[in-house]
């Protein structure tokens, strides 16, 4: 199985897939016009709206919603994770059966739009509702929109106030000097001051990165920048606090169990928005009792760094117009609204701030109010193969003794390389 996925990873990564795409017929040519009646039977891929509660969102509440509005629709949905999904499109591009609807990662987008994969969307729904500009900028490639945002995962810093006021510290860390120093003053008696690790490494050096005033490519998405000085910083930081002791790779914590910060194993965290939701299940009493607060990252800049879920529309759709209506419906603030509640996540419109889930939801709301700092990862052609060498590749200078220059040097020729395969 995993031969098979690194072959169809590099099938789309390195440029080969255009004899599979020509398969499937994309594009005008076997598409009928999306200016059509929304009409047909049509199938959406979705990796969210996960368990039973999911299931009945998105088929009773948002579907049926859209069933009273498009009657002569009907919508097929394909379940499937996050972590099997990039399978599943480019075995569907393939066999020539790519869904009519998919939700895709942020990132994504280029590098199935450059492949032709997916259909432009129009224009005029960039402003249909009020979007935050960098929260589109994932959903565009070569400067056409061919996605909407429906939920968002941010990359936040969330610390227990308790044990800041216990260490006599006011104010919450402003540049990577005074994280550093808090991270050794909170560090005792087993305790980390500062887990970086129990989120994605590829996502955590990132948001890192940005925060260092750095980028990933240039913005024609064909040239590597992450290999200067600021790349090569943001992971020489995580060197550095593992030196301290004040962080310890080994104590991350698995996707869903309690986080470090919840049983006070850390003070400080690099953790998604979608905590608050988790701590409310998990133990309510810190948020009962006032003991998390949420920073967002700097250094030369703040940054946070902005995951989440796109929704796109596949150019080989036989019903296109249908497609395109399912698109914007599962945009909508109320579709929006009920996927953001059911993850935890947060709403990619400004049109949901006042609403009672944000105000409710802390880190959501402190994360909908720093949109200004949001940075994506993403933004070439070949995302799909590079992801997938990050965390691989940058390990070794976490774990062994490697060194942080080196580290980004090797990925940055496994960036080029596979640029230069597009």
């Amino acid at each position: 199985m995993e031969l098979k996925r690194r072959s169809l990873l590099a099938a789309i990564g390195a440029g080969t897939a255009a004899a599979a795409l020509s398969a499937c017929g994309t594009g005008t040519s076997t598409a009928g016009s999306a200016d059509g009646p929304a009409e047909g039977e049509i199938t959406l891929l979705t990796p969210i709206y996960e368990g039973a509660d999911g299931k009945t969102l998105l088929e009773k509440e948002i579907l049926g919603g859209f069933r009273k509005k498009y009657p002569d629709v009907k919508v097929n949905v394909d379940y499937t994770t996050y972590d099997q999904l990039n399978e599943k499109i480019t075995t569907g591009l393939a066999g020539g059966l790519l869904p009519d609807v998919l939700m895709m990662g942020v990132g994504w987008i280029p590098p199935f739009a450059a492949k032709k994969a997916i259909a432009e969307l129009p224009e005029k729904f960039a402003t249909a509702h009020d979007y935050e500009k960098r929260v589109l900028e994932p959903s565009r490639y070569d400067g056409k929109l061919y996605a909407l945002p429906v939920v968002l995962d941010t990359r936040i810093v969330v610390y227990r106030k308790d044990h800041f006021a216990e260490a006599g510290i006011k104010k919450t860390p402003a540049n990577w000097a005074e994280l550093r120093a808090v991270a050794k003053q909170l560090t005792k008696d087993g305790r980390i001051g500062f887990d970086p690790f129990s989120i994605n490494l590829r996502q955590c050096w990132e948001t890192f990165l940005f925060a260092n005033g750095g980028q990933l490519f240039s913005e024609d998405g064909k040239k590597v920048l992450f290999t200067d000085a600021r790349g090569v910083e943001a992971l020489q930081f995580f060197k550095d606090l593992i030196k301290d002791g004040s962080a310890v790779y080994a104590k991350k914590t698995d996707t869903g169990a309690p986080t470090n910060v919840q049983t006070g194993k850390a003070s400080m965290m690099m953790t998604t928005s979608a905590l608050w939701r988790q701590v409310g299940e998990q133990t309510p009493d810190l948020i009962k009792d006032d003991k998390l607060g949420a920073f967002i990252l700097a250094n030369r800049k703040p940054a946070m760094l902005q995951g989440g879920t796109l929704v796109t529309q596949s150019a080989s759709s036989k019903h296109p117009a249908a497609a395109r209506a399912l698109v914007e419906y599962l945009a909508t603030p109320e579709s929006i609204l009920g996927a953001a509640k059911q993850r935890g996540s947060v709403p990619g419109l400004k049109d949901l701030s006042d609403s009672s889930y944000v105000k409710e939801n802390k880190f959501v709301d402190l994360s909908l109010q720093s949109m200004g700092h949001a940075c994506s990862e993403g933004g070439t052609a070949a995302w799909m193969e590079i992801r997938e060498k990050i965390k691989p590749t940058l390990e070794p200078a976490i774990v062994g003794n490697q060194s942080a220059k080196d580290a980004i040097a090797e990925l940055g020729r496994l960036a080029e390389a596979a640029i230069g395969r597009m």
